[in-house]
Formats: C-alpha cells, structure tokens, sequence
C-alpha cells in the first residue's frame, strides 16, 4: 500500500513528465517507489537515497541501471556490494558524486567497495566515505583512478594513516580523526572500539 509521502512523491514524478533532474527519497524510499521513478525520470541527474532500508540489493541495481545521466548519488546506510556499486559506476559513466557512508563504524578491513569505485567511477569530484573500511591499499586505487577527485571526505575510516602532504591534492580533504560535527545524517558520533563491542556516544554525552 502507497503511503501519503511515496503519493505525493509518485505525482511529484508524474507532473515532471520525464523532466525530473533530481529527487531525495531518504529514510522513506522502497523498491516500488524507486522503479517507479527510474522507469520515467531517464534524465535523472541528482538521486539520494540515503537511510532507504525498504530499498533492497536488487532493487537499487534494477533501478540504476535505468538511469544512464546520473550525476549525483547517495546510497549512505545501504547494505550494497561492490558488485553493485561497480555496476551503478559503469551504468552512470557521468557520475561526479557519491556519498557512501556507513551508520557505524566496522573494526575490520575490506577494500571491496575501494575497489569498485576506482575501477567503474573515473568521472568522481566528490567522494563521502565516512566509516568505510577501507585500507590505503583501497584508497590509492581510487586516487589513481579518479584524477578529478576535489573534495574527499574520509572521517572514520580509521584504517587509514595519512600524511598531510595528501591534503596538497585536494580543494577539501576530510581525514579519520577530524570532527564530525557536521556528520551527513545530522548527529555526530564517537567511536570507541572495544574486543567484542563497539559502544557508539553522540558528541559531547557523558
């Protein structure tokens, strides 16, 4: 059953006629409301899908590959794998922007999704990576192969240790340790990780 917001949404697409440039179905978005939306915005440039947890694997993939002109995307707190994320880089070859940003931070290393955005994202300018696992192995693929990279957002990505000259790169570089009280999805967190447990504290609780 479509609920009020995902009505308004659907006719919001309707009324733009194919038109549609750039839409934000975070924390509400489904697999039924991005189909639709995929299957009559081909012009799409601009899609957040941030906090979408009735958005599965599948249906992200289905829809992305619909949309050849996006710019723009945001999948932060979406389960995805680097297969899907490769194949939404090689399927928007116009891809300037991606957001991915993990809810909490995982003490574990994995370059998986490094390596599918250096290998299917060489357009990028703007890459949010905060909480990613991933090591410097995983970053200088993405450096070597994103030579317009400007602004890059690496805060806790604690298996990163950077010099400073890295910074000489970039117009904005956002390293592990640096303060998150602009974090993207409006609270800033603290990172403490224990043997078996990762305790997580907003900025400044006692």
């Amino acid at each position: 059953m479509v609920n009020d917001v995902e009505a308004i949404c659907r006719h919001a697409v309707d009324r733009s006629q194919g038109g549609l440039l750039e839409i934000n179905i975070g924390d509400f978005g489904s697999d039924s409301l991005l189909t639709y939306i995929a299957e009559r915005s081909s012009n799409l440039k601009s899609l957040g899908l941030a906090m979408c947890s009735e958005i599965t694997e599948e249906g992200f993939v289905q829809a992305v590959v619909k949309l050849p002109m996006l710019e723009e995307l945001e999948v932060s707190g979406m389960l995805l794998s680097g297969e899907s994320l490769k194949l939404a880089g090689l399927s928007c070859p116009n891809l300037k922007s991606l957001k991915l940003n993990r809810l909490f931070y995982l003490n574990s290393s994995d370059d998986v999704n490094a390596i599918a955005i250096a290998e299917s994202m060489p357009k990028l300018r703007h890459l949010q990576l905060c909480g990613e696992t991933l090591t410097k192995t995983g970053l200088n693929a993405i450096l070597d192969s994103c030579p317009h990279m400007e602004h890059l957002d690496l805060r806790q990505c604690f298996n990163l240790k950077l010099a400073g000259n890295l910074a000489k790169r970039f117009k904005d570089l956002r390293l592990s340790n640096d303060s998150t009280s602009d974090d993207p999805f409006g609270y800033a967190t603290i990172i403490f990780h224990l043997p078996h447990q990762l305790t997580l504290l907003k900025e400044g609780d006692n």
